[in-house]
C-alpha cells in the first residue's frame, strides 16, 4: 500500500479572519533577586556528614565483628549517660547545634548574591543582572562629566545609591543639582529593576596644611 501527499502548498491563513488567533505579549513576570549556588557550605555540610556517617558506621560494623568500639563513642555515651542537662558543656553544645541550624536555615530561604542587582526584564524567558561595583563605575564616570567635579566616590546598594563628590569651583548647590539630574539620568540607563535612590553630597577639597 502506498500514501501520497497533496503537492499543492495549503493557503496560507489571512490575518484578517477572526479564526485565526492572535498572540499577544505575555505579562511581565515579577523581577527577583538572583539565587546563589552556595557551593562552599553546601560542600562542607556534605563532607562533615560523609565523615561523620561514615565513622560511625565503620564503629558500629567493628562492634558487630566482636571487635571493641571507638574510644571517642565509649567516652561520648559515658558522657551522655552521666553529664546533667544543665551541665555547661551539654549546654555549649546545644548552643552551637542550634546556631549552626539556623544558619542552614537561613542560608537556604535567602536568595544571596547581594553583589548582583536584577534588571528589569524586556523578555519574559532572559533574565539579566548588573554588578554592584559596575553600577558604580557607570555612575561614577557619568558623575565625572559634570562641571565642577573634581573626584566622585559612588557606593550602590540594594535600594540606595550614595554619591560623595568633591568640587574645587562652582556653587555646591549647582554642582549638587546637575549631578542629581545626570545620576538620575544615569540610573535609568542601567535599567534596573528596582532603581535606587540617590543620595548626594557635595563638599569642597580639604585645605592643606
Amino acid at each position: 500500500m502506498t500514501t501520497t501527499t497533496d503537492p499543492t502548498p495549503a493557503p496560507a491563513p489571512d490575518p484578517g479572519r477572526d479564526d485565526v488567533p492572535v498572540l499577544e505579549d505575555a505579562p511581565a513576570s515579577p523581577v527577583r533577586r538572583f539565587w546563589s549556588v552556595r557551593r562552599i557550605p553546601a560542600a562542607l555540610l556534605a563532607a562533615l556528614v560523609l565523615a561523620g556517617t561514615g565513622l560511625l558506621l565503620y564503629d558500629i560494623a567493628a562492634v558487630r565483628a566482636d571487635r571493641t568500639a571507638m574510644a571517642w563513642r565509649r567516652e561520648l555515651a559515658d558522657a551522655l549517660a552521666t553529664r546533667p542537662l544543665d551541665d555547661a558543656l551539654i549546654i555549649g553544645g546545644a548552643v552551637l547545634a542550634v546556631l549552626l541550624g539556623l544558619w542552614l536555615l537561613v542560608l537556604a530561604a535567602t536568595p544571596g548574591l547581594r553583589a548582583v542587582l536584577p534588571m528589569r526584564r524586556a523578555h519574559a524567558d532572559v533574565r539579566a543582572g548588573l554588578d554592584r561595583e559596575a553600577a558604580a563605575l557607570a555612575l561614577r564616570d557619568r558623575a565625572m562629566e559634570v562641571s565642577g567635579v573634581q573626584s566622585v566616590k559612588v557606593r550602590v546598594g540594594r535600594s540606595k545609591a550614595a554619591v560623595r563628590a568633591v568640587s574645587h569651583f562652582r556653587a555646591l548647590d549647582e554642582v549638587r543639582a546637575d549631578l542629581e539630574t545626570a545620576l538620575a539620568a544615569g540610573v535609568d540607563e542601567l535599567a534596573l529593576a528596582h532603581p535606587p535612590s540617590l543620595n548626594v553630597r557635595v563638599a569642597r577639597p580639604p585645605r592643606k596644611g
